[in-house]
């Protein structure tokens, strides 16, 4: 993965009747899935993220609609426009993450490395420079 993210493709399964993505821990993605959460019904002008991680990686998708990321390591920004739910973006540790531009009916799934913890979360940005520069 480069310093801000990657784009993976899944695999789609078409079939007339309707097409399925499957993603598999440690195969299709590089860690073991300890949380699935999705988010939905998000204003069109309303941010989500805005956070980085310590330790946990997480891969997104857009199952419906679209949103754009925006991944920030601390000295280069790049924004990712999710669109397709055979795609995902691998977030990996230590990178800013800030959503918006949710089209309407847009759901976002996140499958996430790590269980829920608070202390894992960087929730200031100025606290995530001052990480970023003391784990170099």
């Amino acid at each position: 993965m480069d310093q801000l993210g990657k784009i993976i493709s899944l695999k789609k399964i078409v079939d007339p009747r309707g097409n399925l993505t499957v993603v598999e821990q440690c195969k299709d993605i590089p860690f073991q899935i300890s949380r699935v959460y999705w988010t939905y019904d998000i204003p069109t002008d309303a941010g989500r993220g805005g956070h980085a991680h310590i330790h946990c990686r997480e891969l997104l998708v857009s199952v419906s609609g679209a949103f754009t990321v925006t991944l920030d390591n601390g000295h280069e920004k790049r924004q990712y426009l999710l669109t397709k739910p055979y795609e995902g973006l691998l977030v990996d540790k230590g990178i800013w993450r800030t959503l918006e531009n949710f089209s309407s009916g847009a759901v976002c799934l996140v499958l996430a490395e790590d269980s829920f913890d608070e202390s894992d979360y960087i929730r200031d940005y100025s606290s995530f420079l001052k990480f970023i520069s003391c784990s170099k």
